[in-house]
């Protein structure tokens, strides 16, 4: 692979003003990382999905932030020239600035994130605005926020009705304002998407928000297959991967009980051991 420039958010501007999709996953680990960044992905997300997908929580919740600076750590070894976005976990920029700032600042220093992401509406563009002032660029999520699911009454599409549309046209307003450095959408109706698209220079990620954001997003043990259950029905399974290692297991376990691994072949060669007798 010819390695490439890093991307920085100068980079994902140039590709929105090109008209040229932008590519983002999840990932959680340095090998999968290493993937995403030989098959050319631009971003990255080290998201708090890891509580549900890596932990097996039942919501984004139960994860703090030593956990995901470890992970994006690790995903920036592996994905060197990757836009790199860590995921501020719930509770780790609602008490005060400061904390947020702090917080924030762990992703960007110890972990080598190129910016972080924080869910909420127009109530957090103050914490945007100070974490901007202290040199962190902030990607504000919109729409569905998995991390306010009590709050929401559930994992509900978000902007469905006139009135909602234009809240969330008017928050992202208001978080661009405030100094976000773009924005995620995620389960909206296409048409609030788009004018949000269109209306700002930021790039706009969606995640279930239609086809004209200026780029995508999906968890990825979702797109691989690998996650058990229902799914989004914004997701696309790009592979089976949950099955292939199920066979694989089984393979292995067949050999092993069959005495037909290991063979010769997956042993060392030595001397023969003298008779001890």
């Amino acid at each position: 692979m010819t390695p490439r420039d890093k991307l920085t958010l100068a980079s994902l501007q140039k590709m929105k003003r090109d008209g040229a999709p932008i590519s983002m996953l999840t990932a959680y680990d340095y090998p999968c990382a290493q993937i995403l960044e030989e098959a050319g992905v631009e971003c990255i997300l080290v998201g708090d999905s890891a509580a549900q997908v890596v932990l097996g929580h039942n919501s984004t919740l139960q994860i703090d932030v030593d956990f995901l600076v470890t992970l994006a750590a690790a995903v920036r070894r592996g994905a060197p020239s990757a836009y790199l976005v860590g995921d501020m976990p719930y509770m780790s920029y609602h008490v005060n600035h400061e904390e947020a700032i702090r917080n924030a600042g762990r992703f960007m220093r110890d972990a080598g994130c190129d910016c972080v992401k924080i869910e909420g509406d127009r109530r957090i563009a103050k914490t945007i605005k100070r974490m901007s002032a202290a040199t962190i660029p902030v990607m504000a999520h919109l729409g569905l926020r998995p991390q306010a699911v009590h709050q929401l009454g559930g994992y509900r599409a978000q902007g469905r009705d006139a009135d909602g549309a234009q809240r969330l046209i008017d928050d992202a307003r208001r978080l661009e304002d405030a100094g976000a450095c773009a924005l995620l959408l995620e389960a909206v109706p296409p048409e609030p998407a788009q004018a949000i698209a269109e209306a700002t220079e930021l790039p706009v990620i969606g995640c279930g928000a239609g086809p004209h954001c200026d780029g995508h997003v999906l968890v990825l043990h979702d797109m691989l297959g690998i996650s058990e259950g229902l799914l989004p029905r914004f997701v696309k399974q790009y592979g089976n991967v949950r099955t292939d290692i199920r066979n694989a297991v089984d393979g292995y376990l067949s050999e092993v009980r069959s005495g037909k691994y290991p063979a010769p072949e997956h042993t060392y060669k030595g001397s023969k051991m003298q008779d001890a007798r």
